[in-house]
């Protein structure tokens, strides 16, 4: 019987089949309306996920590929993908379902939290590492991909540590790579590699600095450490996120000297800032590396580029000049596996039939009990109208917003809900969020509801909020709908059944959140706490082109 040679993007083989099979989420795969990589001849078309899972990292187990990904202040958070041939992701669970220190993550963090993690496996498990800015480095673990995942443990404790990657050598011994956050540590271009004791309960010894970028290289950052044909091998990206590049550097020990090589960059095409990801060889010895674009108010979308290596050194995606660089491919032949595999995205539309909320779903902060209650074959999903922070004038600070990211360039996004508001200046809408952000939104006023649209520029700096449409509305049901075009430009209408729509306010162009994309979903807000409260059941909500 012919063994497999399992080389995981920790970069070592793993003899050990794993422990654990894989799986998907629960109920049927999704396949999105509005956008498909897999162009069904063979082939497949970047962006693979056309949604904002940035930093990605990705790791094998036997024929199963996984991903994980940044989520900042987003929660649950840590998602994890699950892929039987690198084109076709589902979202299959998170290993963060609550932020941590909890009590700082119960208020809305943007851009702090999870930062740039690594997935690896390790002799059964799969491991999880990531910084956070603040805090410092944590990793959690499974048997299961699904889940559940251990608690974090904080490995290393410190201001700025950032974008750790571990690496289990040959000999038993292991190592942690990472990089620092400059507006933390005062300290940011260079690459730390330290001794890690193999349960990884804690890093020993010096931190080594085995790079410094400043010259060249500047914001170097978002290790991944592996090991192959007897080298050590960090790759990080360099040059910032839209306009840079991807370095790999190499060495025969784990602490160096390593000597650098820029192996993927802009080059002729449209795609900017081609880095931040990870490597994977497949079982027929295929190498592939994925990773992000920053797109704007999409967030920073998945790409996938072949990979090979020459004299050493890896090369992504195509060297179409012959200058030794790759530049990234948008359409090329889909990765070579015999395993069956279907076509798959993650799920943007939702029935809300389930008695658990949509993997697709995720909150601003930790969520409590009170936000929102699915409602199992009553086929809707309940948010509550949760009191404003206190101080609030606008959307920043609100925890209770529940959104799921942009799904594509090109959208339509429309909701059913049924409003019930009980009490004066009660709100439920339906938004696109973002340091800009504009909904749409049944208020009672004086006893009455008030169809309205709001928008607010520069939300995290102190904007104010602005309304721009008010009419009247008769009736509990209605339908919220955004058309999303490209560059972000969203037209905001309603309706009272779902056939005929008023356009509402004016054209708003969509604005990424702080480090995110831009996201889209619904919200429930009143003016202080009451023994009873109004709501909005949000009856189903489609994604169609």
């Amino acid at each position: 019987m012919k063994k497999l040679r399992i080389i995981f993007v920790a970069a070592a083989a793993f003899l050990a089949l794993p422990a654990f099979s894989a799986g998907g989420g629960d109920g049927d795969t999704f396949v999105s309306k509005v956008w498909v990589s897999d162009n069904g001849d063979g082939t497949f078309t970047n962006p693979i996920i056309y949604a904002d899972y940035s930093d990605p990292d990705v790791c094998r187990v036997g024929d199963d590929y996984y991903m994980t990904s940044s989520s900042f202040n987003c929660v649950p958070g840590l998602p994890v993908l699950h892929s039987k041939d690198l084109v076709n992701w589902e979202l299959i669970s998170y290993a963060l379902p609550e932020a941590v220190p909890v009590e700082v993550f119960d208020i809305p963090q943007h851009g702090n939290g999870v930062w740039a993690p690594s997935i690896r496996y390790h002799q059964g498990e799969l491991y999880i590492f990531w910084g956070d800015p603040d805090f410092g480095i944590y990793y959690v673990k499974t048997n299961d991909p699904k889940g559940p995942w251990t608690k974090p443990y904080l490995v290393k404790a410190g201001k700025g540590l950032i974008d750790p990657s571990p690496l289990w050598d040959d000999d038993g011994r292991a190592y942690l790579s990472y990089a620092f956050a400059g507006s933390r540590a005062g300290v940011k271009s260079v690459l730390i590699v330290q001794e890690m004791k193999p349960d990884c309960s804690a890093l020993f010894g010096d931190a080594v600095m085995v790079f410094d970028g400043h010259e060249d290289n500047p914001t170097v950052e978002g290790t991944k450490f592996y090991k192959y044909n007897g080298y050590y091998y960090i790759f990080a990206p360099a040059g910032g996120v839209k306009p840079g590049w991807q370095l790999a550097m190499r060495a025969k020990t784990p602490f160096g000297p390593y000597e650098a090589k820029r192996v993927l960059e802009q080059g002729s095409t449209d795609i900017n800032g081609p880095h931040q990801g990870g490597w994977v060889e497949t079982v027929k010895g295929e190498h592939w590396f994925i990773h992000f674009q920053d797109d704007y108010e999409y967030g920073r979308i998945v790409h996938l580029n072949p990979m090979k290596w020459e004299n050493g050194w890896p090369v992504m995606g195509i060297d179409y000049d012959g200058n030794g660089v790759g530049e990234p491919v948008r359409t090329h032949k889909k990765p070579d596996v015999d395993n069956e595999w279907s076509v798959v995205t993650p799920p943007d539309s939702d029935k809300f039939n389930s008695h658990k909320l949509g993997i697709q779903w995720q909150w601003h902060a930790n969520p409590k009990l009170k936000f929102g209650f699915p409602s199992g074959n009553l086929g809707f999903y309940r948010l509550n109208c949760r009191p404003r922070p206190e101080g609030a004038f606008n959307m920043w600070p609100v925890p209770n917003l529940l959104l799921q990211k942009f799904p594509a360039q090109v959208f339509t996004a429309t909701a059913k809900a049924t409003v019930k508001l009980r009490a004066n200046e009660e709100e439920a809408g339906f938004i696109v969020m973002g340091e800009d952000y504009q909904y749409i939104s049944l208020k009672q006023v004086d006893g009455k509801l008030v169809a309205r649209v709001v928008t607010c520029k520069d939300a995290r700096t102190g904007g104010h909020e602005k309304e721009i449409f008010s009419q009247p509305y008769e009736g509990q049901e209605i339908y919220f709908r955004v058309e999303v075009d490209k560059e972000g430009m969203c037209t905001f209408s309603y309706s009272t059944n779902g056939k005929r729509f008023t356009q509402a306010g004016e054209v708003f162009k969509a604005r990424a959140g702080r480090w995110i994309g831009a996201k889209v979903g619904f919200f429930a807000l009143r003016d202080g706490l009451e023994s009873d409260t109004g709501n909005m059941d949000i009856d189903w909500i489609r994604f169609e082109k």
